[in-house]
């Protein structure tokens, strides 16, 4: 986002964006976090840049547009998981940044179980 007033120019970084999304998906009840997938892990590695996992951007002037690859709790129903996970994100964007979200994208890319984590807990 980028206005220009009267005091100077306001601009707002994807990375920025990105971290908002984030925190507001792995807030929305039955969203059991983001998949960051292998090249995101590559980049990482090589590029040493802090690239938020899960969430890719694209900001334009006054809007934005979002993608979403997260892991769902087993048992949720999905599609009313990321119904709520769009609206969550549209709304702690548009709230916190004042740019017009236009789309979110969600990926579903895997489904973690309660069972396994309960059991990583007791060894």
């Amino acid at each position: 986002m980028t206005d220009n007033g009267s005091q100077g120019t306001i601009q707002i970084a994807d990375d920025v964006v990105a971290v908002i999304a984030s925190l507001a998906a792995t807030k929305t009840k039955g969203v059991a976090g983001m998949s960051g997938g292998i090249t995101e892990g590559w980049a990482k590695r090589v590029g040493g840049k802090n690239v938020t996992r899960g969430v890719s951007v694209e900001v334009g002037q006054v809007e934005a547009a979002i993608d979403l690859r997260v892991i769902v709790n087993y048992g949720e129903k999905i599609h009313e998981v990321a119904h709520q996970l769009q609206q969550n994100v549209k709304e702690a964007v548009e709230t916190m940044t004042g740019l017009r979200v236009v789309e979110i994208n969600v990926k579903v890319e895997g489904v973690e179980f309660q069972e396994a984590e309960e059991e990583d807990r007791v060894k």
